[in-house]
């Protein structure tokens, strides 16, 4: 049945593609997705059984050292469930985002419906004064109360993405199960938000705006004006903005095939060409940002770690930029020189070590990921390798390694699959 749906995807998405994106050798186009693990000897049952397996651990495991995924009772609307950070004790977008879109990607929908109504409950702002109308709080307390209610820009464009794809695989509902709905309008929101200016339920006066910035065509490492406006290249999604430019509110379909562009080239800026490492927040133009007397934010740290995912995952989806094989094999071979199972966590940009040796799950995750568009396939393999030889996380740390874990698992095992909306 799922080959049959999959197939059925395919078909859909070569007629809905514009012919100039038909052209492409990308997977977005051809349905050809490939299985690293498979290539390395494994049985497509064997992957399979890996996926389900680390999806229910994480999802419906042991409450207390296992899963990250917990019910939270119901609503009018329908079950609800979080996602929370075990070692922060929070729900953010970023984890409520990621879960959505695994849930989609292994057809899960009433989880997917119980993380969207808990985010659209609690999370969402529909008050035209808030200075978040549109938005989501990205850090809320399990309890539903808010400990920000500014937005960080990758939940919502991961909301987004898992939307569309979620009116492909189950069809539109209504209310805030109208998939479709839902995407084109948070598409719409973070392209055109209007500066608005207002007081928070802390009393706390913001002014925010677009999570675009119009004139870069990049994304915000926030739309708040308070802060110098930069990026974080770990935001760049030039997968998903490709399919906004097909599928999104034609209004803003060329802002969104520019963004993609937009986020290829900076790339290039944003990494160290001899390392591959990019900070965790940039300028525009491509140079690291740091804040406080540590210079906070200026080295490859916990959200750096996803660039390389990023644009790994771009070049298997649309097969448009070259230069993205250059950068995966940059970085891989920047951490095969510091030792495959012993490399550290976080690093100047020129590959300086600093102040941690922890081997990160996550890290390793996303270095996986890059194999999938790295040009030397016996060292790609050995990074796959490194992620199926690596434990389910589970334990303080479970959330942000555990979610990384299974979506490098499903883009590595070929489970991560673009899944054309209806119309």
């Amino acid at each position: 049945m799922r080959q049959a749906v999959a197939a059925l995807a395919f078909l859909i998405a070569i007629t809905a593609l514009p012919m100039h994106a038909q052209t492409s050798s990308g997977a977005a186009v051809t349905g050809r997705y490939r299985n690293l693990f498979v290539e390395a000897g494994h049985t497509p049952a064997e992957v399979s059984a890996r996926i389900d397996k680390t999806f229910h651990q994480l999802f419906h495991g042991d409450s207390a050292t296992q899963t990250v995924y917990y019910a939270a009772g119901q609503n009018a609307k329908g079950p609800l469930a979080y996602i929370t950070d075990i070692n922060n004790h929070d729900v953010r977008t970023e984890g409520m985002s990621y879960g959505m879109m695994i849930a989609v990607q292994l057809d899960k929908k009433p989880e997917f419906d119980a993380l969207w109504n808990w985010a659209k409950t609690y999370m969402y702002h529909d008050d035209p004064k808030h200075p978040s109308f549109g938005y989501f709080s990205w850090s809320m307390k399990t309890n539903g109360t808010p400990n920000s209610e500014s937005p960080a820009p990758d939940g919502e464009e991961y909301f987004a993405m898992a939307l569309y794809f979620a009116s492909a695989r189950w069809g539109n509902g209504e209310g805030i199960y109208d998939y479709r709905t839902a995407a084109d309008r948070l598409v719409t929101d973070m392209r055109n938000r209007v500066l608005i200016s207002g007081r928070e339920s802390n009393e706390r006066t913001e002014t925010e705006y677009a999570e675009f910035n119009p004139v870069y065509r990049m994304v915000r490492f926030t739309p708040d004006t308070l802060r110098r406006d930069h990026t974080d290249p770990s935001y760049h999604l030039p997968a998903f903005y490709e399919l906004w430019a097909r599928w999104g509110p034609e209004a803003d379909r060329d802002f969104w095939k520019d963004a993609a562009q937009a986020s290829r080239d900076f790339f290039q800026r944003a990494t160290n060409p001899n390392t591959g490492l990019s900070p965790d927040y940039a300028n525009f133009d491509g140079t690291p940002v740091g804040f406080g007397p540590t210079n906070f934010g200026s080295t490859f740290a916990a959200d750096a770690w996803r660039t390389a995912a990023n644009w790994s995952v771009d070049w298997v989806w649309w097969a448009a930029d070259p230069r993205e094989r250059e950068l995966s094999d940059r970085i891989q071979r920047f951490f095969m020189s510091k030792g495959l199972d012993r490399y550290g966590s976080k690093y100047s940009l020129d590959g300086t070590q600093v102040n941690d040796t922890a081997h990160a799950t996550a890290l390793v995750a996303t270095n996986a990921i890059a194999s999938l568009a790295a040009t030397d396939q016996a060292r790609a393999a050995k990074f796959a390798a490194a992620l199926w030889n690596t434990p389910i996380p589970s334990g303080r740390y479970r959330y942000y390694d555990g979610l990384w874990y299974l979506m490098a698992l499903m883009h590595d095992g070929g489970a991560f699959r673009v899944w054309v909306p209806r119309r």
